[in-house]
């Protein structure tokens, strides 16, 4: 019963966003903008699940909404393909390669600095990736509010498949790829959050495991 409640709420939320989704696409005729995107591979950690690296050519133009279902509710994140198009590209194509379903989020953080929970890893917390890393695309001028979704990395041009969603704020310097904003589902996160989280610094694994059962778009 619970799981046929979540999964009609994860409808619901698919349909409230559906017509914004389909505004949002560019006109008919009209020739997309593109950008070159280099993906390295990383032979000394190799792909955690099967994927391919991405095609090198990526849309940097328009938006596009991908939805999650997790075991605390779903949410939604639009991703914004001009401010990071390789990011975005490279996401959807690790949603559309079914990376991130049946994995798990190993760290969650509600410190007085740093307010957001992290997923992407396969096997534990910043281990576990798609066998390649690309470059960052950062401005300098990047802020983290609530609701915002960016990649986390291990060091300049280490993106893979690890992002982060600030559930509060993050108080941290300019150095990571913002890839949009969750734009339904927030109290999903504020679930989480109360659950608690399994360290006496409050950054750590979750009391409860949190599972993300199933990413898409549309």
């Amino acid at each position: 019963m619970k799981r046929s409640l979540t999964a009609l709420i994860a409808a619901t939320l698919v349909a409230a966003t559906l017509t914004t989704t389909t505004a949002s696409a560019a006109p008919t005729g009209h020739p997309r903008p593109v950008t070159k995107c280099e993906f390295t591979p990383t032979p000394e950690n190799p792909a955690a699940k099967p994927v391919r690296i991405p095609s090198a050519t990526a849309r940097a133009k328009g938006t596009v909404d991908v939805y999650f279902l997790t075991n605390y509710g779903p949410f939604v994140v639009r991703m914004d393909r001009a401010n990071a198009p390789c990011g975005v590209h490279n996401f959807v194509h690790l949603v559309t390669s079914r990376f991130y379903d049946r994995t798990q989020c190993f760290r969650l953080t509600n410190s007085s600095r740093l307010g957001v929970l992290q997923c992407g890893d396969i096997y534990r917390q910043e281990e576990g990736g798609p066998g390649y890393k690309f470059p960052d695309e950062v401005t300098g001028q990047e802020t983290y509010p609530r609701g915002t979704v960016a990649y986390g990395n291990q060091g300049p041009g280490t993106n893979g498949s690890e992002f982060f969603v600030v559930h509060s704020f993050a108080n941290i310097a300019p150095n990571y790829t913002v890839l949009g904003h969750v734009i339904a589902g927030m109290s999903t996160f504020d679930r989480m959050v109360a659950a608690g989280i399994a360290d006496p610094d409050q950054d750590g694994p979750p009391v409860k495991p949190i599972r993300i059962y199933k990413v898409w778009t549309f």
